[in-house]
């Protein structure tokens, strides 16, 4: 553990750091107002916070910057739940707004989450497997293709594209249709798959006289793996950072952003609060220069998705944290009202 006189002089270093980007000198942090000792005292202070490894010194300059063990410490001894009244008030009127289904919520929210901090913020929308079908459609869009609509309680929308058996006459198209409604209605998207390989079967084989395609073409429509939804904002704002001036860190980043299952992946880790990865801590080679800050948002004690803000290890963690916490808890409160208006 540090001392209370090396935990001031950590802080004074870290928050120096994050606000300018530049390396901190003795000189610098004895003139900060919360700092009586000398600049001696500061010197020798920051000789011991380097031998341990919470401080660098850059080739360039007599300053330090913190290490990532310095963060690390920074995060976990210091950071206090603290906003700004404002940043409070938008999440706020962002969740009561109302509106038309949770997906747009989670859009924008990611979109003023990166206004607000200016680091690129991700989100892991909810889990579809748990909404239920509220109605299908079948629309044909020429002789052997057509688009299956599902619509949800929730208020996603999923667009299904597939080829139709060149024998389904046009009535028998219809009385699948008829049955699907029947029988998928309120049926989760999880169950598709075993509510049409019972009931919606059984029923096929009664009302339909080709029983084999029609069955095939149903496999094709519903028995495809959920798409998982990411929501982005700000993905260019990590430009404006002095760190990623180097081209290389730039286009390792956006190759894999591209890859969404790999970012899938990333947020997909199971948690509880919030949870803060730093440099080299995170799983991919690709942010091993960034810190990534996520939290939860859930249904009872079930998570359903995941905040996230990606940013330079200078990152301003306070208000980062105290944001997603915020973000966080109000989703939570958003999802659950939506549940209950729609179930």
């Amino acid at each position: 553990m540090l001392t209370d006189r090396q935990l001031l002089i950590l802080q004074v270093i870290i928050d120096d750091f994050i606000e300018s980007a530049h390396p901190v000198g003795s000189r610098a942090i004895s003139k900060k107002d919360e700092i009586s000792y000398s600049a001696a005292t500061i010197r020798n202070v920051m000789a011991d916070l380097e031998e341990m490894g919470y401080i660098e010194k850059t080739h360039s300059s007599s300053g330090r910057v913190p290490s990532q063990k310095g963060y690390r410490y920074y995060v976990d001894h210091v950071i206090a739940p603290t906003i700004k009244e404002g940043n409070l008030s938008i999440m706020k009127d962002l969740i009561r707004d109302e509106f038309i289904d949770f997906e747009k919520l989670v859009q924008k929210s990611a979109e003023v989450l990166s206004d607000l901090t200016n680091y690129t913020s991700i989100i892991l929308g909810p889990e579809l497997f748990e909404t239920k079908v509220k109605q299908l459609q079948i629309v044909p869009i020429s002789d052997y293709s057509a688009v299956a609509i599902l619509v949800t309680d929730s208020g996603h929308v999923e667009h299904r594209s597939f080829t139709i058996p060149e024998d389904i006459s046009p009535s028998d198209l219809e009385k699948l249709v008829n049955i699907l409604n029947e029988r998928l209605k309120g049926v989760s998207l999880a169950r598709l798959p075993q509510v049409i390989t019972t009931e919606v079967v059984s029923l096929m084989k009664v009302y339909v006289r080709d029983f084999e395609k029609s069955f095939n073409y149903l496999q094709s429509a519903f028995f495809q793996e959920q798409p998982v939804k990411l929501y982005i904002g700000g993905i260019t704002n990590l430009l404006t950072q002095p760190e990623f001036n180097d081209i290389n860190k730039v286009r390792s980043f956006y190759q894999m952003m591209e890859n969404e299952d790999q970012v899938v992946n990333l947020l997909k880790t199971p948690q509880h609060g919030i949870r803060v990865s730093i440099g080299n801590e995170n799983k991919l080679d690709e942010i091993k220069d960034f810190s990534l800050i996520t939290a939860s948002y859930q249904l009872g004690n079930e998570q359903k998705g995941t905040i996230a803000l990606l940013g330079p290890t200078r990152m301003e963690y306070r208000k980062v944290i105290t944001l997603l916490n915020s973000l966080s808890n109000e989703m939570t409160d958003a999802l659950y009202l939506w549940y209950k208006n729609n179930g």
